[in-house]
């Protein structure tokens, strides 16, 4: 019986990840062999040699790429289950013992990676859901016009009901995915069935001999082949909520099967009709079919793009927990699972950017153009993180290590470089705005590190401020003040303007420290630790994983059983608010701590981040000049 359950759980858990993980990769098919074949800049000729060798590099690309690399091997580089650049970035430093140099090294690279899977998440939806809406076009011409409008309007619902959260939504997600995956194995079959020999293309040989044929045009070929693979990233970056099992056995079981189906499928459409390059995944349906083919891509297409939402919420947040992002607003659209969260800021930011770029480029194939270049960045990073770890962390010989990692790095190279062509036609766009976006993370972090430096070397060892303040003469008020401050051994700027200035003391004094530790989620019990300092004094420790909600009355709860009872209605909550001042011969140039001035000003109040209660809450403002 435990058997039965244990296997259903696991065969639900792979169905509701076909939706959040495969939504990506599982829309490939309606883009990426019409860009291959039909690419305005470097079209690869329909003929019977190059199809084949392009059907060998798709498979090929996704045996190594996304079943060896991600689904058998990244996924073992979790961080306490949870997936992504950011987590994997984490361990490394959690566990590596890096030294400074590659510790430097590792989080500017971890930032980088970051910033750029937030270049390639803008494109994701808007080349979703417009390649899904040209099959309107394929129906009927009188649709062309409408194309563009329509997807935006369905672009702007999407992004418009995230603030309900995705909860109630998400459960259709896996089973509309899964018929989405029948029938895309379907149209293919049927296909493949009056053409059968495009599955000699399984043999490497004709993806070699397509390569070594005509080089060049091989090897920008390989930029729009590179299409199949993009959805790998968000693969390991979602798999926080499923679980490997899960995962393996919806790729194996399902997705890697219907993807294959669906392009040889494609393949033996192409070798039967050239003609059908202008959309061969529309034109392989029969007529009859072809409105409900739209209706399920375009909603195939919007649980990709809701995918990549909840992925850069999850990627936001970890960034800010870690301390490598400002504060932002969030709220958390479920009692249940911490996971559904929704953040307006970034939610709005992104609705803009995607609206911009169907704007711009109004094409799917003009889309692609710009499609994979940032990504092939991220995948680099990940292949070197998990190159650390497994040296590292699981002790793998250099020889062994250098073997294996060093040849998945060569095909993460070759990709980058024919993406690279890309960056005229378009790929610049993710670049740049991965760029700013790094600018801007590591501004924040290195503003942040410069500001607790002043901080510290302006503050009061915390025992010598007890010793000289606990006397008859201090003013005494009933209650408790929980002051929070980065140091725990420092005196808090607050306690001291609140002495300056309103001349007393609580009988209870807490000084508290919220960590952020580079694991998931801490076990509640583990949440807090106390230490009594003096009769009136208490030293706090609050531990928080980057995937916890920093709720700090709750966690001070746990601190009953050590001795301190924070009462909720005798408790106030004590913040310093700091006003960055920039000055010109500091550690930063002054237009960098000018920017992280105006970053710091707006970042959302500790008070909102930490739940404070909003009536209990007292700020004591001080200037502080970097």
């Amino acid at each position: 019986m435990h058997i039965d359950r244990a296997g259903k759980e696991t065969a639900t858990l792979a169905l509701a990840a076909l939706g959040v993980v495969y939504g990506d990769i599982g829309t490939s098919p309606l883009y990426a062999l019409k860009e291959v074949f039909g690419n305005a800049h470097h079209p690869v000729p329909i003929t019977p040699d190059n199809v084949f060798g392009i059907l060998s590099l798709v498979f090929w690309s996704l045996l190594i790429v996304v079943s060896f690399k991600y689904v058998a091997l990244i996924l073992r580089v979790d961080n306490n289950g949870e997936g992504g650049i950011m987590a994997l970035m984490a361990r490394v430093l959690r566990e590596s013992a890096p030294s400074p140099r590659l510790r430097r090294a590792v989080i500017t690279l971890g930032l980088f990676g970051a910033a750029l899977f937030y270049g390639d998440g803008l494109i994701t939806p808007a080349i979703s859901v417009l390649s899904a809406v040209e099959g309107l076009e394929v129906a009927t011409p009188v649709f062309s016009r409408y194309i563009v409008p329509i997807t935006l309007a369905i672009l702007v619902a999407l992004f418009a009901i995230q603030r309900y959260g995705t909860a109630r939504v998400g459960a259709s997600f896996g089973p509309i995915t899964c018929v989405w995956f029948f029938a895309l194995g379907a149209l293919g079959a049927v296909q493949i069935a009056s053409a059968p020999e495009v599955l000699s293309a399984l043999l490497p040989s004709h993806g070699a001999r397509f390569l070594f044929a005509d080089p060049r045009l091989g090897f920008l070929a390989m930029g729009s082949v590179f299409l199949v693979v993009t959805g790998g990233e968000a693969l390991y970056a979602d798999m926080g909520h499923f679980g490997r099992r899960p995962v393996r056995i919806a790729w194996f079981g399902l997705v890697l099967p219907a993807l294959l189906l669906n392009y040889f499928g494609q393949g033996a459409l192409l070798l039967s009709d050239p003609t059908t390059i202008r959309n061969p995944f529309y034109l392989m349906a029969p007529d009859w079919l072809l409105l409900p083919l739209v209706a399920l891509a375009t909603a195939a297409t919007v649980i990709a793009s809701q995918a990549v939402i909840t992925g850069v919420y999850s990627l936001t947040h970890q960034a800010i927990q870690l301390g490598y992002a400002p504060r932002m607003a969030l709220e958390h659209t479920s009692s249940r699972q911490i996971g559904q969260i929704y953040m307006p800021g970034v939610n709005w930011a992104m609705l803009l950017g995607v609206l911009a770029l169907v704007i711009e480029f109004r094409g799917s194939g003009n889309l692609a153009a710009a499609y994979g270049i940032a990504v092939t960045g991220t995948m680099i990073i990940t292949t070197a993180f998990a190159f650390i770890v497994a040296r590292r962390q699981w002790h793998w010989p250099l020889f062994g290590a250098l073997a294996l990692f060093g040849a998945l790095l060569a095909l993460d190279l070759v990709f980058l470089a024919a993406n690279s062509t890309k960056i005229p036609d378009g790929g610049w766009f993710p670049l740049v705005f991965g760029a700013a976006l790094f600018l801007l993370l590591t501004t924040w972090k290195a503003g942040r590190d410069l500001l607790r430096l002043r901080l510290h070397t302006q503050g009061l060892a915390l025992k010598d401020f007890i010793a000289a303040i606990e006397s008859p003469d201090t003013v005494t008020v009933p209650g408790v003040a929980v002051f929070l401050t980065p140091y725990s051994d420092h005196v808090p700027h607050a306690l001291l303007h609140n002495m300056k200035h309103n001349k007393v003391l609580h009988e209870t004094v807490v000084v508290a420290t919220v960590e952020v530790h580079s694991v998931p989620r801490v076990p509640p019990a583990q949440r807090a630790s106390a230490e009594r300092l003096s009769q009136r004094f208490w030293r706090v420790r609050l531990h928080f994983g980057f995937m916890d909600k920093a709720d700090v009355p709750e966690a001070l709860e746990w601190c009953v059983e050590q001795g301190l009872d924070a009462s909720p209605m005798e408790t106030s909550y004590f913040l310093g608010r700091e006003t960055v001042v920039p000055r010109i011969g500091s550690a930063l140039p002054y237009w960098r701590e000018a920017l992280f001035a105006t970053l710091y000003r707006n970042a959302r109040s500790a008070a909102d981040f930490f739940a404070l209660p909003p009536n209990q809450v007292v700020e004591l403002g001080t200037r502080v000049a970097l």
